[in-house]
């Protein structure tokens, strides 16, 4: 009985170690990203001459258009190159 009450305490002691909390997301999604592949597109992440990062949306019905004017024109917003 006592290697009973011993195992029992040694593995809830283990058990209270265990980290099962999932790990909290940092920042927040790009919105223009995530209205790309909610449209059914597929993102294509380019670097321009400096570097810099844009994304480049590839839509289901052959166009090819950078993510932040598609997300503009689609909620009404002026071209981000305007």
């Amino acid at each position: 009985m006592k290697k009973l009450v011993s195992t029992s305490c040694a593995s809830m002691m283990l058990s209270a170690c265990a980290n099962d909390t999932d790990k909290p997301n940092i920042g927040m999604a790009n919105p223009a990203s995530e209205y790309c592949v909610a449209q059914g597109g597929t993102l294509e992440i380019k670097k321009d001459k400096q570097g810099n990062e844009y994304g480049i949306c590839h839509l289901p019905d052959g166009r090819v258009i950078e993510e932040w004017d598609f997300y503009h024109q689609r909620m009404g917003f002026l071209s981000s190159k305007s």
